[in-house]
């Protein structure tokens, strides 16, 4: 018979998968949004398009996946119950904010979600503050920097395509909006999609215990 443990490590793994797909219709279609609205690619095209590179994307590296496993609490203290809980969290908050149309990220829907159910489980000293350090630092910059590139980029482009016709100014970005589409949802999987494996990761650490720097064998 199965123990109780296994199948909460079953139940997290699906949990997960739900908050996977919840977070795919909540933030991929940012990638293809313009390029759908402006009837450069098809839905489905765009779709497609989406959730191949995204899959790509998330195969890239682990950078994202090990901060969110071990960086944010330790896995010493990572309950299975304290994955569930941050998982359900998330996925609560992420339905709410898509429902209403409220800008959010869940990314750190999901990390703030393991602070509060850390904090809840062991105390604020169980905290990582190393990768809750990287967690403000992408919270306060990245908007900061997307804005002042962007409004540096849309400037040179005013400057180079100025004088073109608009018909040849059309064609191009046309194109260039697929390139950059493909681009956002590559790197949204290599951000995002990273998340859920760094949830699992910790759900494993407490299914199989933790040694500091392997993982204990199931089998003693």
């Amino acid at each position: 018979m199965l123990d109780a443990k296994f199948l909460l490590l079953v139940l997290i793994v699906a949990i997960g998968l739900i908050f996977d797909f919840i977070n795919g219709f909540h933030d991929t279609a940012n990638a293809i949004a313009t390029s759908v609205a402006t009837r450069v690619l098809k839905p489905g095209t765009a779709v497609l398009m989406a959730g191949i590179l995204n899959i790509v994307g998330a195969l890239t590296g682990t950078a994202v996946a090990t901060t969110i496993g071990k960086g944010i609490v330790p896995p010493t203290v990572a309950t299975q119950l304290l994955v569930i809980a941050a998982l359900l969290a998330a996925i609560i908050w992420d339905l709410i904010t898509w429902r209403f149309g409220i800008p959010s990220s869940s990314s750190h829907a999901l990390i703030f979600s393991i602070v509060g159910a850390g904090v809840a489980s062991a105390g604020w000293q169980v905290i990582e503050l190393g990768g809750l350090t990287k967690t403000f630092q992408g919270l306060i910059f990245s908007p900061l920097l997307g804005f002042l590139v962007a409004f540096l980029f849309m400037i040179l482009l005013l400057w180079i395509f100025a004088q073109m016709r608009p018909m040849l100014v059309s064609r191009i970005f046309g194109r260039l909006q697929i390139l950059s589409a493909a681009w956002v949802a590559f790197s949204h999987g290599g951000n995002d999609a990273q998340k859920t494996m760094g949830v699992i990761t910790m759900a494993l650490a407490s299914y199989y215990g933790w040694t500091g720097s392997n993982w204990g064998s199931p089998y003693g």
